[in-house]
């Protein structure tokens, strides 16, 4: 995981009855530094250790920075918008903050642990609460083969990359490389390949959120790869194994009159 950022596992997230006490975590951007500065004077600011939610602002990226770093705390997540994108955000506060969070509807995340083995021998953990992508590193197209529960389903995937989204992270870099939109809940994992050569036609799959999805990189030395979860790289991998982390819970709110089902619908009937 990133460096600083606490990797124990984190419990189911219960949300209590009533939150009382928060604490602001927010981007660098000017915007967002400015909302901090006035959040914490309206409402205070409980410190990590006493706070009952984390409330983000910025956007996605500032969410998912907030849940890497303090997922092992057992605390929801608000996010508040001050960004670019926003599936993960709430409107702006122009009410009482502490209102909306006790009416917010919670989700339940589930991240991606990847296992991922290099040709020096070493292998590497991390978690993937978006996505785990597998990337060329050179010129070389990668070659690719793609196992279900230890099932050869593709013997070789020649392309740019592929990638295994949880739905959280399916409106994301998957949404941009034409994969599918997975409603949170839906019990899916979207496998999107990444400019794929051949086979040409296949435009990837729905896995259910049980299997244990492995890639196996044929001539690894000759055609590096480098895997991704989130944004912590592994560079020259030889193969990699992903699963749903059941043990590792994470608690997201959403404005009830805008969660996250509502923006996944939004988003696939806009023109």
């Amino acid at each position: 995981m990133t460096a600083g950022a606490d990797t124990a596992r984190s419990p189911k997230v219960p949300v209590p009855d009533s939150i009382e006490k928060l604490t602001f975590v927010a981007s660098r951007a000017p915007e967002a530094q400015a909302a901090l500065g006035e959040m914490r004077q309206r409402f205070g600011d409980a410190g990590l250790d006493a706070a009952e939610a984390i409330v983000a602002i910025g956007g996605d990226g500032t969410v998912l920075d907030a849940m890497r770093l303090h997922m092992a705390r057992g605390l929801p997540f608000y996010g508040v918008h001050r960004g670019h994108i926003g599936f993960l955000t709430n409107r702006g506060v122009d009410g009482d903050l502490l209102e909306r969070i006790n009416q917010a509807k919670p989700e339940i995340l589930h991240p991606l642990r990847m296992n991922a083995a290099t040709l020096d021998g070493k292998t590497v953990e991390a978690l993937a609460i978006n996505e785990v992508s597998l990337l060329r590193e050179t010129h070389q197209t990668a070659r690719i083969a793609i196992l279900i529960d230890g099932v050869v389903r593709l013997d070789e995937l020649i392309c740019d990359g592929v990638l295994i989204a949880t739905p959280a992270g399916s409106t994301a870099y998957n949404l941009s490389a034409h994969g599918p939109i997975v409603p949170l809940g839906a019990g899916v994992l979207a496998l999107t390949p990444i400019s794929a050569f051949r086979p040409r036609r296949w435009r990837g799959a729905l896995l259910r959120d049980s299997v244990t999805v492995t890639f196996d990189i044929h001539d690894p030395e000759l055609r590096r790869v480098a895997a991704v979860a989130d944004n912590e790289e592994v560079r020259d991998v030889t193969r990699v194994i992903v699963a749903k982390d059941q043990a590792t819970s994470l608690t997201l709110l959403f404005d009830k009159d805008h969660n996250f089902d509502e923006r996944v619908l939004q988003e696939q009937f806009t023109p």
